[in-house]
């Protein structure tokens, strides 16, 4: 497997960020790992939606999928985005001043 730039990384972070239902899926994830019906259901979308975003979160490098048995848990591919996600969401705050953009 060929590395990618830093830039391309930030890229795909960014566009996994771009749509607010995967955010929202990260954020879940950073919690603690979940289950796509469990999501769907928080989230009030369909389980096809949710199969959707966490296909592209598996493809951007940031989620995977644990089997067990006949069902998947999703997790966050490393532990320390987590604390990406929070310092980013503080930066977004902090430079907005409280006020988050309507895209």
């Amino acid at each position: 497997m060929k590395p990618i730039s830093n830039a391309a990384v930030l890229a795909r972070f960014g566009y996994a960020l771009s749509d607010p239902t995967r955010a929202e899926i990260l954020m879940g994830l950073a919690k603690a790992p979940q289950y796509p019906a469990d999501l769907a259901e928080q989230l009030g979308v369909s389980r096809q939606s949710i199969s959707n975003h966490l296909s592209c979160l598996r493809g951007c490098g940031l989620a995977v999928a644990i089997a067990e048995g006949r069902r998947s848990r999703y997790e966050l591919a490393h532990p320390d985005l987590a604390h990406a996600l929070n310092d980013l969401l503080g930066v977004v705050l902090l430079t907005n001043e409280g006020h988050i953009p309507h895209p």
